[in-house]
């Protein structure tokens, strides 16, 4: 395998290369009885200046890819979430973050922009997989300790709270998404304004 990779590389090419012009050079009868130095040494110093292997990229997967596993995850998520009894405040709170989440998950134009913006996805993948699951089952189980410990804070005031503040942050991606579009509407009329001659859009 070693000697298959070797034989394919750039330095065996290149000292091939050049070692083949030794042999060129002594059917010239330029390189005299010392032509299998002169190849050896043309085909080392091909060898030499040859560049580097560069060992190929890691397979990430795309934008677009990582953009439907975080789709599939957020469906698993809704079928945990349907199973929990909430109080009607958070469930009303938990219905509004969730129908926001899966209009910035749609495969139209929320789904374009989110694989344009990273910072976004990964925003969107981290509440999906990680703040709204952690939300959810922190308060089952701060619910139950409350039972045996009547008299402490309800946590569903917490829970009231994470929702809110997740909500925040899926309408401040939202908002960065709708500005992301517009500065692309501004540019393309810039564009057309300026093929026309500065003078705007005539019909």
């Amino acid at each position: 395998m070693a000697i298959s990779r070797y034989l394919e590389s750039r330095k065996n090419i290149a000292g091939s290369v050049c070692g083949l012009t030794g042999l060129g050079l002594t059917f010239a009868g330029v390189a005299g009885p010392y032509w299998p130095v002169v190849v050896a040494g043309l085909y080392g110093a091909g060898a030499l200046i040859a560049p580097p292997e560069r060992p190929a990229l890691p397979d990430f997967p795309d934008p677009s890819a990582q953009l439907d596993e975080v789709r599939a995850d957020f469906e698993r998520l809704g079928g945990y979430l349907a199973e929990v009894e909430l109080p009607p405040a958070a469930a009303d709170r938990l219905t509004e973050l969730t129908e926001l989440l899966a209009a910035l998950l749609d495969p139209g134009w929320a789904g374009r922009l989110l694989a344009e913006h990273p910072e976004g996805l990964h925003t969107l993948s981290r509440a999906v997989r990680q703040d709204l699951p952690e939300a959810v089952d922190s308060y089952v189980r701060a619910r139950w300790w409350t039972r045996l410990t009547p008299g402490q804070e309800p946590p569903e005031r917490h829970l009231e709270r994470q929702l809110g503040l997740l909500r925040q942050e899926a309408e401040t991606l939202a908002a960065a998404l709708r500005d992301t579009e517009a500065r692309r509407q501004e540019t393309h009329t810039r564009y057309l304004e300026d093929r026309s001659g500065g003078g705007g859009i005539s019909a």
